[in-house]
């Protein structure tokens, strides 16, 4: 007869099992709404490297200033199939509706970043996506 230390352990480890199987097979209806914007930069030639950095750096505070902004990932293009079309720089913010998405263009935070990256940027590319899985 197994001891109740055991048997405890058990239903623990049972009931783990069950949330996470729960977890992985959840269906559409339980899935969170995601809206995704991305941002690519392509700096004009004779932006210098400092600025480069201070536009970034002013990119990457925004998610503190703005409660809309779900979460906020960025990188450097490191891709080697030579098809970026001189985009170097990537943003991706997730906002939950596009209600938020529509108050972070307004917002005074994102409208003074705008200021700030005016004349360093040759083009500026934005697409906007429902994350689907």
């Amino acid at each position: 007869m197994p001891s109740i230390a055991l048997s405890a352990k058990l239903v623990t480890l049972s009931l783990v099992l069950a949330l996470l199987a729960l977890n992985t097979h959840a269906g559409p209806e339980t899935e969170v709404k995601a809206l995704r914007h991305v941002v690519l930069f392509k700096f004009k030639e004779t932006t210098s490297p400092a600025d480069k950095k201070k536009i970034e750096d002013a990119f990457r505070a925004l998610p503190a200033k703005i409660s809309e902004i779900r979460s906020f990932e960025w990188g450097t293009n490191v891709s080697v199939e030579n098809l970026s079309q001189g985009f170097t720089d990537c943003f991706v913010l997730t906002f939950a509706s596009e209600k938020d998405r529509d108050a972070y263009l307004v917002d005074p935070a994102h409208k003074e970043f705008g200021n700030l990256i005016g004349g360093a940027l040759e083009k500026v590319l934005v697409v906007d996506f429902w994350a689907q899985k």
